[in-house]
């Protein structure tokens, strides 16, 4: 407040912000500042946000070390992004391509994957286009499209709620559906595959319908592809990129965050032909200029050794085992579930939990979906978080997610056993008809 000629006048809000902000859902309170560890008790272990509680491989860390050390180590890198990591990804994606990437074309590092998909909005959407997002979605595409103009249209996945044990595979898209979604304005369709948070690894089929609409319509592909080294039950992982036409309208993005449990190194990488590749760099130039230095270099080491060190096949036993962890507790306590064939999350079914009619929930969870009720329940009373997944919808189709909590198993064993038993109680909140 500032006093003028004798009155009070209000001086906090002179100059008003941006809509896209709201249209972002930006300004709202997000789901991971409802969940924070500062707001759940000190106890609680932490299954709800997806970033790993070990770190990556020494050799990466040694090589970060080293890189600090050296004089270029510290200083800007090329936009494009550290030779040395452009060609260790050329080396490592060149086989699954099929190509000869050129890295000085196709090729650019970004400060993470999100950074990445960022410049690829700043560069290639209009004001007004629409952008398709299959539902749940990363929550992260929402403001990334209308920061940059564009008009979200979501797409939900279907899950087969019938059936008593279902894997990410039952949940489906209804391709008239889609069809219908497509206008003169729809510019782009984003497809994550393997799928955060329903764990769906987008099979053949699924992906040569969603190629044909994109060439039938013209349509820019973002694949995000971040969780690609994290498949199970021996899924096969189809790059879009791959698929007859499709390297000239498609994005791959990558991850060395989710690749090498480094996610705050925030290194990821784009792959595409130039004409999507040098727009995108005009972008990303101009939002961080270049990515940091010591961190490309220690992603590069990992890239260069992983496959002497079988290091993804290790991984991918490793957190196996993590999954089972959770999915023996759900199975001991009767609840249903989603088996997820990629990424490091298992959606529960939390319908059936119930809590008393008086429980004290929070002014934050209050008036949202019932799901942030069952997770705030379960993290006070149980002592562990998970994320409640109709965050990842539309309103129009919030009623979808909020059947489920998301549940990280990036975590060590020890920390998933403890959670796991934490989580037996429940089966005195589980209610004998589902609702």
């Amino acid at each position: 407040m500032v006093h003028l000629n004798g009155t009070t006048k209000d001086r906090s809000q002179l100059v008003p912000f941006s809509s896209r902000l709201k249209e972002g859902r930006a300004l709202a309170q997000d789901v991971w500042s409802i969940f924070n560890a500062a707001n759940l008790p000190a106890d609680c272990i932490n299954l709800g946000q997806g970033y790993m509680n070990f770190a990556p491989p020494d050799w990466i860390k040694d090589a970060a070390n080293e890189a600090l050390s050296t004089v270029s180590g510290s200083h800007y890198s090329h936009p494009k992004g550290r030779p040395r990591l452009r060609q260790a990804l050329k080396k490592y994606y060149d086989p699954m391509f099929g190509r000869d990437l050129d890295i000085e074309k196709e090729i650019l590092v970004t400060s993470g994957a999100n950074e990445g998909q960022y410049s690829v909005f700043v560069a290639f959407l209009e004001e007004g286009d629409e952008v398709i997002m299959f539902e749940p979605f990363f929550d992260q595409y929402l403001p990334s499209v209308t920061f940059n103009g564009g008009k979200p249209v979501y797409i939900p996945l279907h899950p087969d709620t019938s059936r008593g044990k279902i894997t990410s595979n039952d949940w489906t898209i209804d391709f008239e559906e889609l069809r219908r979604a497509i206008t003169s304005r729809t510019k782009m369709i984003i497809v994550n595959t393997p799928h955060n948070p329903v764990g769906k690894v987008f099979t053949r089929d699924e992906l040569e319908k969603i190629a044909a609409l994109a060439e039938e319509f013209n349509l820019l592909v973002m694949s995000d592809e971040v969780y690609d080294t994290l498949t199970f039950d021996d899924k096969e992982h189809v790059r879009f990129a791959n698929l007859p036409g499709m390297w000239d309208r498609t994005v791959t993005v990558g991850s060395a965050g989710k690749m090498f449990n480094a996610t705050g190194y925030r290194v990821g990488w784009l792959i595409a032909p130039a004409s999507i590749i040098q727009p995108t760099l005009a972008a990303t130039t101009r939002i961080v200029f270049c990515s940091n230095s010591p961190l490309q270099e220690a992603a590069a080491a990992g890239l260069e050794q992983v496959h002497e060190r079988k290091f993804f096949e290790k991984q991918r036993k490793e957190y196996d085992e993590r999954r089972r962890i959770l999915i023996d507790c759900f199975d001991e306590l009767g609840l249903t579930y989603t088996r997820p064939e990629g990424t490091y999350f298992i959606l529960l079914d939390v319908s059936n939990i119930n809590w008393p009619e008086d429980y004290p929930f929070p002014e934050s969870v209050k008036g949202r979906g019932r799901d942030f009720l069952a997770c705030w329940y379960i993290a006070l009373e149980f002592g562990v978080s998970s994320i409640p997944v109709s965050e990842f919808y539309c309103e129009e189709h919030v009623n979808i997610g909020e059947r489920y909590a998301r549940f990280a198993f990036c975590k060590d064993v020890d920390t998933l056993k403890q959670a796991a038993e934490r989580l037996k109680g429940l089966k005195k909140a589980i209610s004998k008809t589902t609702s």
